[in-house]
């Protein structure tokens, strides 16, 4: 979820950390206060797991299912320890000589975050209730059952990324002062696009083998950042390690980070960025209301308007934009009042922005007049603003409102249901920025690029080469952070050939980033994950 090395990928990967209380992601200290531990003795690095069962119903009929949560070892490329990462899988019960049943690995984005969201928000058989657009009351919080858990469907595999959850990166220095001096190297041989895909895949290739799971259907499950590492772990998977995958699940989706709309601000001359975020915007100014032409609230009022947002956004709206400074006053007037219908600032503030509106800006001025600003994951949610003369929001009302349900219910729940981590400390997040290698090598680059992050060629890439490989979409109407429009215009220019673009289906939903906190919106994923596991686990014949 983040960019080149600009400080533009900073503050864009810093808002899709989710606004996570950021913890350090090195090893704990020794006990002894002096040398660590060899690695290959530390109790926490060793291989474990704990095993227990549960029953959840699913639309009315109920499933058992063992919950394995443990810590797998991951090696490098000399087959030497290099860190090991934390997990919590789900196996539905079979009948003997049935099937195998599909295994979808999911995890989050960040980069630089643990799996908690969509393991206790979306698709684990628990999960923990927010306020869904409000601000929820503190503890204790709600843990219910998941009713819309994609257990009826799939084994599920709930990876935290290096460094976060109950994992740890293998120390390379014994000596306590040594290891501070080299931390850096440590944390760079998996915080990065490459490094951090290699991890993932070196973590399902021994997954698959421990559980065998080898001749399972296998799909890769990825949101917002998770996203990024899906496009570049799936060819990776194919090209180095010979393990194809039936399907690719894209939520909250970004592929080209040039299309984030915090990034055209710091690149003047990319417009494109801003015409892909205002149907995003002209949802959320429907949503609080700043819209006296679309003041009917049905969905299907929402529908049009976000269909007449795209049109204007990628017409009339671009074409002004790409004009530069030979766009006359007149135009330029003329442009904002039609502007100004879709996104409810005044057409005043408009001209003198130039028509070029940044996300954090959008949110902090959106409901500036009641002292406001909206949220970035989800913009529905609002909150006080902290400084009301800033240009953008400094804080996402919607991360501040529901981070601390996630993290603590996860904390009880991990150790009192799963009977794991008691003496083990969970890391919802990790500091990556401050070594995060946004160089990636592309399919068919002989070296890594320093420009923009773009992995769209990834994914284009390991379509071309598995023709039978799907791909599904899933975007929020009111995320802020990876709109929609982004998204689809990200498949719409994928360069593959035109029979292919049959395997890839696109779905929306009244809800924000994490769709998943509203509960309609959720009962719809469920559905249409549903549907996609099945059409797809069974081999065409």
């Amino acid at each position: 979820m983040s960019l080149s090395t600009s400080p533009a990928p900073r503050r864009f990967f810093l808002g899709l950390l989710l606004a996570l209380s950021v913890l350090p992601a090195l090893a704990q200290p020794a006990p002894d206060g002096g040398k660590e531990p060899d690695p290959a003795l530390d109790p926490r690095l060793k291989e474990q797991s704990q095993v227990t069962q549960g029953e959840v119903t699913v639309r009315g009929k109920a499933l058992a299912y063992r919950a394995v949560a443990g810590l797998l070892p991951i090696d490098d490329d000399k087959d030497e320890p290099s860190a090991v990462m934390s997990y919590v899988a789900y196996f539905g019960k079979t009948a003997p000589g049935a099937p195998a049943r599909p295994v979808l690995f999911l995890y989050n984005g960040g980069p630089g975050s643990s799996s908690v969201w969509l393991h206790m928000g979306a698709f684990g058989p628990k999960r923990v209730l927010t306020g869904n657009g409000v601000r929820g009351p503190a503890a204790p919080y709600r843990l219910v059952d998941n009713e819309d858990t994609l257990l009826d469907v799939a084994d599920l595999v709930f990876i935290d990324a290096p460094g976060t959850g109950f994992g740890r990166i293998v120390a390379v220095a014994r000596d306590k002062a040594k290891e501070r001096a080299l931390l850096p190297e440590k944390e760079k041989a998996f915080w990065g696009v490459d490094e951090d895909a290699q991890a993932f895949a070196r973590f399902i290739k021994k997954f698959l083998s421990r559980n065998n799971l080898w001749n399972a259907p296998r799909y890769l499950f990825g949101e917002s950042y998770g996203t990024t590492r899906s496009a570049v772990l799936v060819n990776l998977l194919q090209d180095r390690y010979d393990i194809d995958m039936n399907g690719v699940l894209l939520l909250s989706q970004i592929l080209n980070f040039g299309f984030s709309p915090d990034e055209p601000q710091f690149a003047p001359g990319e417009d494109l960025a801003y015409a892909l975020a205002l149907p995003t915007y002209a949802a959320t100014a429907w949503y609080h209301q700043r819209l006296p032409a679309w003041a009917d609230r049905s969905p299907q009022t929402l529908e049009r308007l976000v269909a007449a947002a795209q049109q204007f956004a990628l017409g009339e709206y671009l074409s002004a934009l790409t004009a530069g400074a030979r766009l006359d006053a007149a135009q330029r007037h003329a442009v904002a009042e039609k502007m100004a219908g879709f996104v409810g600032l005044p057409v005043p503030y408009l001209e003198k922005a130039q028509l070029r509106v940044a996300g954090g800006t959008f949110s902090n001025q959106l409901l500036a007049d009641q002292g406001l600003s909206t949220g970035r994951l989800d913009t529905r949610y609002s909150g006080p603003s902290l400084d009301p003369l800033a240009k953008s929001a400094e804080y996402d009302p919607q991360s501040a409102a529901i981070s601390s349900a996630y993290i603590s219910v996860y904390n009880d729940y991990v150790r009192s249901a799963l009977k794991f981590g008691a003496d083990l400390d969970y890391k919802p997040s990790a500091p990556v920025w401050r070594v995060w290698d946004w160089k990636h090598r592309p399919p068919g680059a002989y070296a890594p690029r320093q420009e923009t992050l773009n992995v769209m060629t990834d994914l284009a890439a390991a379509m071309r080469v598995n023709p039978r490989l799907k791909v599904a979409n899933f975007a929020g109407l009111y995320d802020l952070a990876t709109p929609f429009a982004a998204a689809q215009y990200e498949l719409e220019h994928l360069p593959i050939p035109s029979a292919l673009r049959a395997n890839i289906e696109v779905h929306r939903y009244p809800a924000g980033h994490m769709m998943y906190d509203d509960p309609a919106s959720l009962a719809r994923l469920h559905d249409d994950v549903a549907r996609f596991l099945r059409e797809t686990a069974t081999p065409a014949k």
